[in-house]
């Protein structure tokens, strides 16, 4: 349920308001615009008579929301939100790209790309210490050990890190990471979203899961914010259909739709999206003109030799390119 409060309302008034719906045992969610305030109600509202709320003098109208997910809802939450990674902008005309190997091999490495990447454009640095991958006999990532090593790269360069959480109980190794990634295969893991979200207020990047309809994802937001942290990136890499040519099959309009139901930040996943390092650039120059609020893109400096995904990875040389592209589409929309 959303609640529009009259131009005028005080602080004491809201105060009341809140009080009241404390009581009914729903938690009020208070956001200030410049030409509104609303509340939103997040909770079991089936015992609450709207009547009750509409009768209040500072109550301009009440709106039940018709859709699953509540605090992700762009009707919760007008103004889009602009999520504050580490110091970069992400959402509300902010502009981020996020840029690094699949997963962390060595020092040299991770280092080295971090350099090259932050000399091209990007704004954060991603690499992955824990992999999941479909066979037990793939390498797994490094763990603890590709954390320090994104540490390390994360102090040479400045830029923040982005890497995924697989289970809850490595959680203590990411404190020094800035977002944590919550990767297709465990979209869905409700219990992990609940524990992030309840956990930590650093930023959650989540990402699409393979077969997921977008309400499915923003029911997978809902997990995380309604845990008490607001603070989820939305991430389109794709789903699976019946078309095997590319990795995934990846429809840029689902970007709009997603701007459209949410107030959350959007990011596209060309690498995963494709899974063909020459396709990656044309198709981050669509994202980015569509107006995704930023990219990830897997960068390596030896695909060819790569432990994770090499056929999907750029080149420092490729990104180097592909981002004076964007940054070209960037100065039009």
């Amino acid at each position: 349920m959303i609640i529009t409060l009259k131009k005028g309302a005080n602080e004491a008034q809201i105060d009341s308001l809140k009080e009241i719906l404390t009581a009914h045992r729903i938690e009020p969610r208070v956001w200030r615009g410049e030409l509104e305030t609303v509340i939103g109600c997040v909770g079991d509202i089936a015992h609450l008579d709207p009547g009750l709320i509409e009768a209040l003098d500072i109550v301009d109208t009440v709106q039940r929301i018709q859709e699953p997910y509540k605090a992700a809802n762009r009707k919760f939450h007008p103004a889009d939100s602009v999520i504050d990674c580490s110091g970069v902008k992400l959402g509300g005309g902010s502009f981020s790209v996020i840029a690094g190997p699949c997963s962390v091999e060595s020092e040299e490495q991770i280092v080295g790309i971090a350099k090259s990447v932050k000399a091209s454009g990007a704004t954060m640095l991603r690499g992955g210490a824990f992999k999941p991958r479909t066979s037990p006999y793939a390498f797994q990532g490094m763990g603890a050990e590709g954390i320090r090593l994104l540490s390390l790269a994360k102090k040479e360069t400045g830029l923040p890190i982005v890497t995924e959480l697989m289970d809850f109980k490595d959680i203590a190794l990411f404190n020094d990471v800035d977002v944590i990634q919550i990767g297709a295969r465990n979209m869905q893991n409700f219990n992990l979203l609940k524990e992030v979200g309840s956990y930590t207020k650093k930023p959650i990047l989540l990402k699409r899961g393979m077969s997921a309809t977008l309400q499915e994802l923003l029911m997978s937001a809902e997990y995380i914010m309604a845990s008490g942290n607001p603070n989820v990136i939305l991430c389109e890499r794709g789903i699976r259909t019946f078309e095997t040519a590319l990795r995934n099959t990846l429809d840029l309009g689902v970007v709009t739709l997603l701007h459209r139901l949410s107030h959350l930040p959007v990011v596209v996943d060309p690498s995963h999206a494709t899974g063909h390092a020459y396709m990656v650039d044309s198709v981050a120059v669509a994202a980015t003109a569509i107006g995704a609020d930023g990219l990830i893109i897997e960068v390596h400096n030896d695909p060819p030799h790569a432990k994770c995904d090499g056929a999907q990875s750029q080149t420092p040389e490729m990104f180097a390119k592909t981002m004076q592209r964007v940054l070209k589409v960037r100065e039009i929309v």
